[in-house]
């Protein structure tokens, strides 16, 4: 008889914070860096804003605050690891 082996899923890298900082950044209007942080909801929601105009007055200094706060430390990815 053999022991029964459980299959487990390996532990997903850590993301970074300088790539997620400079993904906010640059291209935070349209929420990319929400993507890369498998945050999708809020990403599709950033997205959706900046098809319109008066969105991105809304998304443009939300990804300028979620930069900061990426920056500082403050965000986690979407299973709650921190970034590195």
């Amino acid at each position: 008889m053999q022991p029964e082996m459980q299959a487990t899923m390996p532990a997903a890298e850590p993301k970074q914070k300088i790539i997620a900082f400079l993904l906010a950044f640059f291209l935070g209007p349209l929420g990319v860096h929400n993507f890369y942080l498998g945050k999708t909801g809020m990403g599709i929601a950033q997205l959706v804003l900046s098809i319109t105009v008066i969105g991105l007055l809304v998304s443009g200094p939300w990804a300028f605050v979620q930069a900061i706060l990426i920056i500082m430390g403050k965000t986690n990815d979407s299973d709650g690891n921190p970034l590195v």
